[in-house]
């Protein structure tokens, strides 16, 4: 993994990760490099000044999109009096485009050798994930008078990567270079164009490279500028509350991705680096997150993952008809079926998840078209949950993988090899039910069935909707209650076994609306209790449990978004206090984080650590996390879509102030919300 000093810009599918001098040197199990299309088109990006490396003074990341470099020769001393200055900026979009800046400082004229070591090894992005860089093509390097061209080919898959630069420089198979006379106080320029260029079955070209620099830079700006703008304005006493809701727009912006067959529409992906694509569960729940701030992903969401919805069975992809897709990708790998994920359907949330937000949306947006749209595909994915999904018959959902060689075991969010396991650390066989999963089919039966009635002009189906829902929810609440916890269990096994262990997902089932009333509040206590709240947030799995972990990913760690849902979830069933303990501390953590929360942090007890530690190979950005500070902000003031209006009833944390959302979008048209809390001494606004 690279270091934590890397600097990242992005745009969508494409981002770059360097050093802080702006080089890139990657090994086959880094993701660092220029990358698109789940493929690393450079691999190798070295600026050397008469043979010698450079040194960082400083860098900023100037916009998502755009970074610039500080350097001077020479290695790193307690005092450089250089003579020379260079300055790197560059931009991503699309592909990306990098300009230098030589200035001489020296009395006298300089000769320098100014070289662009380049090379690319193609790596697809599941090989460096997996550190296995087994490549079964040809590369090619060709050196032209005007341009290096850099090349991938096995069969008729083909990507290259085309580098030419503004002012005339020497090409070789390796790189480029120019020799230059600067006079004193002499300025050299020079910009190079990277583009990447993807061709698939057929010679069809898939996608061309970058725009020119001027026109594609001028556009990200204006198009973040829109993006903001658009946006809900968030004003806070508590002034992080309101930098980390503009972090986590920024972030989303940078997010957003636009799928081959879009045509510019956009969609949330995953998060950099290793999910840079399409997601089922990611994308559905970053839009729900985001439903008051940016509604317009959901719509986009909603209608690729219909059009792309199951409706065969497969078992290399694990595809059924009516399931949702868990994964999408355009690398080597996925192109010649070494990975399934062209597309994969190895997620069993997905589907009941595509129902709840598809409701949800319509709620806040009253867009009827997209749900009279849109009856057909809901109807199959219930018909999925009913008839697919049940393989033990039992009217669980429940998941085997059918693609033993490269399928996911855990086909839930904890899909980590041991996220599931007995209160004796045992690992439970297949097929595996996990909780959350029924309080999503429960809600998902809940919403279609108002669908069903106000829509689609089928009561009957709702009413037999609702019946199905009352039966699972009685059923579950007999099958997986831990009596001497007081508690639901993680799981099920097929034999009907507990995984008895206390975790997060019981914060899940309140957001779904499983749980019965009289346990709501043993839920709520364990939720913010000494075992699983560290004072930052809800750990993954209770400490003290064998397999607890507070660095394990799935067993002990903190995620920012598990902890978003548990809030809105304890809102939902009244525990108001409890829920702003659980937004204040996350909220709290993002401060360390200078606004963009990670995928995951340690579990450990604030008091500990007296700051939030990162999980070591975290995602960052990433989309559910950077939605996480929206949807607590969302909670905190109770905002819920009520009867063609917006609901407020706010329950702000001690010390948070006075909150204000402005123009919240929705079919009420745009309104404020406003709330304010109870200071603490040292929150009171001076004069």
């Amino acid at each position: 993994m690279a270091s934590n000093s890397t600097v990242r810009i992005l745009d969508g599918n494409t981002f770059v990760v360097s050093e802080d001098t702006g080089d890139i040197e990657a090994t086959p199990s880094e993701p660092t490099g220029l990358f698109s299309l789940d493929m690393r088109f450079l691999s190798k990006w070295v600026l050397t000044v008469n043979g010698e490396r450079l040194n960082a003074l400083s860098y900023d990341d100037l916009q998502y999109y755009e970074a610039r470099f500080f350097l001077v020769p020479g290695m790193a001393t307690h005092y450089i009096d250089a003579k020379l200055s260079i300055i790197r900026e560059r931009a991503v979009g699309g592909s990306f485009r990098e300009s230098l800046t030589i200035l001489n400082h020296d009395e006298k004229a300089v000769d320098l050798e100014i070289r662009m070591d380049a090379g690319a090894d193609f790596a697809d992005l599941f090989q460096v994930k997996d550190e296995i860089l087994n490549k079964k093509g040809e590369t090619y390097a060709e050196a032209e008078s005007d341009k290096l061209r850099l090349g991938y080919r096995r069969g008729n898959f083909r990507r290259e990567t085309v580098i030419s630069a503004s002012r005339p420089a020497r090409y070789d198979r390796n790189g480029f270079a120019w020799t230059l006379h600067l006079e004193p106080n002499e300025q050299w320029d020079a910009a190079i164009d990277v583009q990447t260029y993807a061709v698939g079955p057929g010679g069809r070209d898939l996608r061309m490279g970058l725009r020119a620099h001027g026109t594609e830079r001028l556009a990200l700006q204006h198009d973040l500028e829109r993006w903001v703008a658009k946006a809900p304005k968030v004003n806070s006493e508590h002034g992080q509350v309101s930098s980390t809701y503009r972090r986590s727009l920024i972030d989303l912006a940078a997010l957003r991705f636009s799928p081959l067959s879009l045509g510019g529409q956009t969609l949330p992906a995953a998060g950099l680096p290793w999910f840079m694509t399409m997601f089922g569960r990611d994308s559905i729940l970053t839009c729900l997150q985001v439903l008051p701030f940016a509604p317009e992903m959901s719509k986009t969401t909603l209608r690729i993952l219909a059009a792309l919805q199951g409706t065969r069975f497969d078992d290399f992809r694990d595809e059924d008809p009516g399931r949702i897709l868990h994964e999408m990708r355009y690398g080597e790998t996925a192109a010649f079926e070494e990975q399934p994920h062209s597309p994969y359907y190895g997620s069993v949330d997905a589907t009941p998840l595509f129902i709840v937000l598809l409701d949800e949306y319509e709620k806040w947006s009253g867009d009827v078209p997209l749900v009279m749209e849109l009856e057909r595909e809901c109807r199959a994915a219930l018909k999925w949950i009913d008839d697919y999904a049940d393989l033990v018959g039992n009217g669980y959902i429940w998941y085997e993988r059918r693609n033993n060689d490269t399928g996911l075991e855990n086909q839930c969010w904890k899909d980590s090899w041991d996220s599931l396991s007995y209160s004796d650390g045992t690992l439970p066989p297949f097929p595996r039910a996990t909780c959350e999963v029924q309080g999503y089919a429960y809600d998902a039966k809940m919403r279609a069935a108002r669908l069903a009635r106000e829509f689609w002009g089928d009561p009957g189906y709702a009413d037999q909707l609702e019946r199905e829902a009352a039966d699972l929810k009685e059923r579950f609440n007999r099958d997986w209650w831990v009596a001497d916890g007081g508690y639901y269990a993680l799981g099920l096994d097929p034999n009907g076994r507990q995984c008895d262990v206390l975790s997060s997902n019981i914060g899940h089932l309140l957001w779904s609306g499983i749980v019965q009333e009289d346990r709501a509040a043993q839920i709520a206590e364990h939720l913010v209790g000494p075992r699983l709240f560290s004072g930052w947030g809800v750990r993954t799995l209770a400490e003290g449990e064998v397999r607890y972990n507070p660095i394990g990913y799935h067993n002990g760690t903190i995620w920012p978004f598990d902890n978003s849902f548990i809030a809105w979830g304890l809102r939902r069933y009244g525990f108001a206090e409890e829920a702003a303990t659980i937004a204040s501390g996350i909220l709290d953590a993002a401060r360390y984080f200078d606004g963009r929360l990670p995928e995951a942090f340690g579990g450990y007890q604030r008091e500990l650590t007296k700051f939030p530690v990162e999980y070591p190979t975290a995602c960052s950005p990433q989309a559910w996390s950077t939605g996480a500070p929206l949807l607590l902000i969302r909670t905190m003031l109770g905002l819920e879509p009520h009867e063609g209006h917006l609901a407020v009833d706010p329950r702000l944390p001690l010390g948070m102030g006075r909150i204000e959302v402005l123009d919240i979008p929705g079919r009420w048209g745009r309104v404020d919300a406003f709330a304010r809390g109870r200071l603490e001494l040292e929150h009171q606004p001076t004069s």
